[in-house]
């Protein structure tokens, strides 16, 4: 009787299992589906530092390698046992100094190397933010200001007419988005996984006046890279390696994940790389487009990046974090989970934090692990000094 039974409830629970999955199909959320066997299914609850080997990847090509060089200080110091208690209590798998262009410390945990790829996550907004300036700068773009629906003509909402392309990099769009990591059914979590990016964002409205608000939405950055995948002759994936992966000597290939029925990449996120190269771009900036000698992105545009695009977003410039550490000004590649390039022009300084979990005590608080990032890098290099 109670073999029976158990048959009987197994039946009924594959038969509402089918009925799901057949729903999900129709519907054309089948998204959710692969979301649970990416996620759950692999012991995670959000996205993840290794996920990029579940999808589809353009290679971003290396060219002729410029490692870092090392600091004649290089390793010298510890790690401070604060930082070492943060590393341990977000489960850090990567940390870099780079002190005057040169590799002062690298540490790296939970069996990752120099070589190992991890998501960046949002870091990539500010790559996106950067390949938007070389193609202004080569003219494929003629001006920031343009409309976006000169590229995106299928664009819908009752503000679509009036968005530009500096609204998109500032996020201040006016877009309908829901910037939800750990809900299956927000806009976020469709565009992460569904098979056809374009399609999933053009269903979503410019609803309210662009350049009202700061908004910070992964949207904007979609829709910037549907913008530049009309306006370049190539990939995203392409230009990103031969007018910044190559030039600038990274070590490694990149990938870059991609919608597969479009074709466009995921720009406001998913590029695997390694600190090291992940790196380079805070130099870049920090050096206002000036890499070895060769200008490789207008000056003038990294400035304008770097600065507050508006008085109710002092935080935020095109695609860039900005920030104050003691009177320094910060500026940063941030991304899910705690994933950091910080640059501190002033005193030549580049801080690198790859890892699994994140504070979330944000970036400006004393006791976040943010903070401690750049506050334990001095006592560090104090302690050298010493």
């Amino acid at each position: 009787m109670l073999v029976k039974i158990l048959k009987w409830f197994l039946g009924i629970l594959g038969g509402l299992l089918l009925l799901l999955i057949v729903g999900l199909l129709i519907t054309d959320n089948a998204y959710i589906l692969k979301a649970v066997r990416v996620t759950y299914l692999t012991g995670h609850k959000t996205a993840f530092l290794e996920d990029y080997k579940y999808f589809d990847n353009r290679i971003i090509s290396k060219g002729d390698v410029q490692p870092w060089p090392k600091s004649t200080s290089y390793n010298t110091a510890s790690v401070t046992p604060v930082l070492d208690s943060i590393h341990k209590a977000n489960q850090s798998v990567a940390y870099l100094i780079i002190r005057h262009d040169s590799l002062w410390f690298e540490k790296y945990y939970h069996g990752y190397d120099d070589k190992s790829l991890s998501n960046s996550f949002s870091m990539a907004k500010s790559i996106t933010a950067a390949l938007l300036g070389k193609a202004l700068e080569l003219g494929y773009i003629r001006d920031i200001n343009e409309k976006v629906k000169k590229y995106i003509p299928d664009l819908k909402g009752p503000y679509a007419d009036e968005l530009t392309i500096r609204n998109l990099v500032t996020m201040r769009s006016g877009l309908l988005w829901d910037e939800r990591y750990y809900s299956p059914f927000s806009i976020t979590t469709k565009a992460y996984f569904y098979n056809n990016l374009s399609k999933a964002m053009l269903e979503l409205p410019i609803a309210s006046p662009p350049d009202r608000q700061f908004k910070y939405q992964s949207g904007d950055t979609q829709l910037l890279a549907m913008v530049l995948s009309k306006a370049l002759p190539t990939t995203l994936s392409d230009f990103l390696s031969e007018h910044f992966w190559k030039p600038m000597g990274a070590e490694e290939d990149a990938l870059w994940q991609y919608s597969p029925k479009d074709g466009i990449e995921k720009a406001y996120c998913c590029i695997a790389s390694n600190a090291k190269d992940f790196a380079r771009f805070g130099k870049l900036y920090s050096h206002l487009g000036r890499w070895n000698g060769k200008q490789l992105l207008d000056s003038t545009y990294i400035k304008q990046s770097i600065v507050p695009a508006a008085d109710d977003s002092p935080e935020y410039g095109y695609g860039w974090w900005i920030g104050e550490f003691k009177g320094k000004k910060t500026i940063t590649m941030n991304g899910h989970l705690g994933q950091y390039v910080i640059s501190i022009p002033e005193d030549k300084l580049i801080i690198v934090r790859l890892g699994h979990q994140n504070d979330k005590k944000g970036m400006s608080n004393p006791q976040g692990a943010f903070y401690q990032y750049i506050e334990q890098a001095y006592a560090m290099l104090n302690q050298s000094n010493k």
